[in-house]
């Protein structure tokens, strides 16, 4: 059966663009990546499964982009998206996060998004009868006993018809609701025992029964309770399970940030043996294995895998040679340049200098930021670059935060008016810190 087709690839690429500034060549591989997920679920069964995912590698310093295009991804992909650190896992033997827990943690993502998408498909019918439970706490006792059918149904249609307008909205109601209780007590499982854990949270959930207080609300916040409630009740839980699963093993992407921190170094001894050891652990998840979850058994055959790191001082060479033949696809990233950053303060939708001037209008605050204050900002932030760490496009946030602090601090007090920042205001509040250089170390 043929599913829509998604954005493509050009169209994936564009989108991305306007966020994210350069780095086409990561944008089209990661482009390709998703849509290559639609054609494989669109082939016969019998060579859909022959198809293997092409997972990535994107190789590149911090600050230019690589996170950012994970992040945009995930609103893109319209599929179960779990971004982690390889660098928190451990070998199997070592206190820590064993590699599983990242199929379990999607896995997760994936059944709280069906639900989600569950419920929104029932929301209607939900909706309807959490009216009807608020129509019989309004419509008064005595009035059913006494009044003849034909008036009861009168007067609850009146009372419909008021609940729909919202003219009862801040009418308080006694209603029962759920109690929201925490555990009694916490488990604490070791290594690769999570699973173990949950299960015994969830026996203990099920043994204990479900308590009800009852709370006074308003008339508005009973019908969403209520409606949540009732929406609850509608979704057929396994069958949201069932349809997860297949979600996360055949549409889950993760992006496993922090590669190069795991990879291994000749002549390295002491904490870091664990390295090649979380290696040889990703491997059977990244081939494709089995894994088990409270939900059942999720196969990690076609999730597709887009790791990255700055290999600053390991190579993808110093993976495992298994490892390396798991990431086909190599990206890398191009360093940010002067230009790049002038880009990135006011091209993006979500540009630097577009958030700072939102923030300062809600004070009654107008910034008006010039061509040549833009230039002087990206001026100081490659020099500063330069002179101490290359954290790329992160150090706009530390010379706009320094450069706008004062109007910031002062901004409640400078409601009406304009402040007019060009490259001489640039240079008169940054220049004592460039002069000297320990000190735009510290704070730049």
């Amino acid at each position: 059966m043929s599913l829509t087709p998604p954005l493509t690839p050009a169209e994936i690429v564009a989108e991305l663009d306007r966020y994210i500034v350069g780095q086409h060549l990561a944008k089209k591989a990661v482009a390709i990546a998703l849509r290559n997920r639609w054609r494989r679920q669109n082939l016969p069964p019998e060579l859909r499964d022959e198809v293997a995912p092409k997972n990535i590698i994107m190789i590149g310093p911090t600050g230019v982009g690589k996170t950012e295009i994970a992040r945009r991804l995930a609103k893109l992909a319209q599929a179960p998206f779990l971004k982690v650190e390889a660098s928190k896992y451990t070998e199997v033997g070592y206190v820590g996060r064993d590699v599983e827990s990242m199929i379990r943690d999607l896995t997760e993502l994936s059944v709280n998004m069906v639900k989600a998408e569950m419920a929104l498909a029932v929301r209607e019918r939900a909706e309807h009868l959490s009216e009807e439970r608020i129509l019989d706490l309004l419509l008064p006792r005595r009035l059913e006993e006494v009044s003849p059918e034909a008036s009861r149904d009168a007067t609850r249609d009146k009372l419909r018809a008021q609940l729909r307008a919202g003219k009862l909205d801040e009418r308080q109601i006694e209603l029962d609701v759920q109690a929201q209780t925490g555990p009694l007590f916490e488990v604490f499982s070791g290594q690769g025992m999570e699973e173990v854990g949950i299960n015994i949270k969830d026996m203990l959930a099920n043994l204990m029964p479900n308590k009800t207080r009852r709370r006074r609300l308003k008339v508005a916040e009973a019908r969403r309770l209520l409606a949540q409630e009732e929406a609850q009740k509608l979704v057929d839980v396994d069958e949201a399970v069932s349809q997860a699963i297949r979600r996360a093993e055949d549409s889950g992407i993760i992006f496993l940030d922090e590669l190069d921190k795991v990879a291994g170094r000749e002549g390295v001894h002491g904490p870091d043996v664990s390295r090649e050891g979380v290696q040889r652990d990703l491997l059977p998840i990244v081939e494709g294995s089995t894994v088990t979850t409270k939900y059942g058994m999720v196969r990690t055959d076609h999730i597709l895998f887009i790791a990255a790191g700055a290999f600053h001082v390991s190579k993808p060479s110093d993976l495992i040679p298994e490892l390396q033949g798991r990431f086909p696809i190599r990206v890398e990233l191009e360093p940010l340049t002067r230009e790049d950053f002038i880009r990135i303060l006011s091209e993006p939708r979500n540009a630097l200098i577009r958030q700072y001037v939102e923030l300062l209008k809600t004070e009654g605050v107008t910034l008006a930021f010039g061509q040549d204050a833009m230039e002087a900002v990206a001026d100081i932030a490659s020099t500063v670059n330069q002179r101490a760490e290359n954290i790329g496009a992160r150090r706009l946030y530390t010379v706009m935060e320094k450069l706008l602090e004062e109007v910031s601090f002062g901004a409640p007090d400078l409601r009406g008016q304009t402040i007019t920042i060009d490259a001489h205001y640039v240079r008169d509040h940054l220049a004592p810190v460039l002069k000297d250089e320990d000190l735009s170390r510290y704070i730049l």
